[in-house]
């Protein structure tokens, strides 16, 4: 088989300085506290240490008395959770499996840089297609969903205009009968129904009234 790779001692060299990045006792490792990281990232404490409950983030290190410790590679993936987060729009869980992917994509570079066989090189090579490809999906789909909601935003803009427009003509006809005609036009425009929200404490999502639909009246008062 041909070697196309790194050659075994700078192979060897990478998995070796890899190794020290990850160790905490690392030689040039600058750890922070938890108090220090979370300052420097812009969040709060409890954020950090939610986000290590959640299985996102592991602290590079630990004091004496069991005090978390960060070093700059846990910082550097908190700011990508924070990117998915706030700019990309990704929940939590699937941050995680974004982060689950990316994690795998390192590992197989690793792994691709430390054979030569191959067959193993193209096993890796397919699982890394696949995991971009499954990645990319995940992006798609969270465009189709921004797309769709900024067309229900357009359409309430829209609606909006229309609505101050016979606000405005009911204002300022002069002929009775077309002041009515524009009065009707406002009261008459039908309620946006709300999108569904995210599961109430019951654990159940409040769905909205269909549109046209009235809610149905509330039983009367019996004395």
């Amino acid at each position: 088989m041909g070697d196309t790779g790194t050659a075994p001692d700078a192979t060897t060299s990478t998995l070796a300085r890899s190794a020290a990045a990850t160790t905490p006792s690392g030689p040039g490792r600058d750890l922070r506290g938890i108090g220090q990281a979370a300052q420097e990232l812009g969040v709060s404490v409890r954020a950090l240490r939610y986000y290590q409950e959640m299985g996102l983030i592991t602290p590079s290190g630990r004091t004496a008395g069991g005090n978390r410790l960060y070093a700059e590679e846990d910082l550097d993936r908190v700011r990508r959770i924070r990117e998915l987060q706030t700019l990309l729009g990704f929940n939590l869980d699937e941050i995680r499996l974004i982060l689950a992917s990316e994690d795998r994509l390192v590992q197989v570079r690793v792994e691709y840089r430390a054979t030569s066989d191959d067959g193993d090189r193209m096993r890796l090579l397919i699982e890394a297609q696949q995991t971009y490809e499954r990645l990319r999906g995940e992006v798609s789909d969270k465009i189709r969903r921004l797309e769709a909601f900024r067309g229900e935003l357009d359409e309430r803009l829209a609606r909006n205009q229309q609505v101050r427009s016979a606000v405005v003509h009911a204002r300022t006809a002069t002929d009775p009968a077309e002041a009515v005609e524009a009065a009707e036009a406002v009261t008459t425009v039908p309620t946006v129904p709300t999108e569904p929200t995210e599961p109430t404490a019951s654990g159940v999502p409040a769905v909205p009234a269909e549109p046209g639909r009235a809610r149905p009246p509330a039983a009367p008062h019996r004395r």
